[in-house]
């Protein structure tokens, strides 16, 4: 029986993470990335408001980011998490192999999601 979320064509779902890059879509990125549900972008990993000002300037089509902190959860700073929910943003951490699994669960429910992901 095949157990593959069925996500809408052209979203980017993640296949495979690890040595410090990502498989997403069938592409190979390498280093920390920011997949939004159209596009992906190159991370610093930094978790500070300017680290993800690209999340804050798509604003209006994020209402949950996962951020993938690396090999284990770290909370995000009260103050990053004030700046995400000002502009209407949830914020929810955990390592990067469970935020590629959610990001894809995400993803088959069309949710308006974003993923910030430290390589491993």
């Amino acid at each position: 029986m095949d157990i593959t979320p069925l996500v809408p064509a052209g979203r980017p779902v993640i296949q495979a993470y690890g040595d410090g890059a990502f498989r997403i879509a069938g592409h190979q990125h390498t280093g920390s990335v920011i997949a939004f549900r159209e596009r992906i972008v190159p991370w610093s990993g930094d978790i500070s408001a300017d680290g993800l000002a690209a999340v804050l300037e798509a604003a209006d089509e994020v209402e949950v980011l996962i951020v993938g902190c690396g090999s284990s959860m770290i909370p995000i700073p009260s103050a990053v998490r004030t700046v995400l929910r000002d502009q209407g943003i949830v914020a929810e951490p955990m390592d990067t192999g469970a935020a590629c699994r959610t990001w894809n669960v995400l993803l088959a429910e069309d949710r308006r999601a974003a993923v910030a992901l430290v390589a491993v």
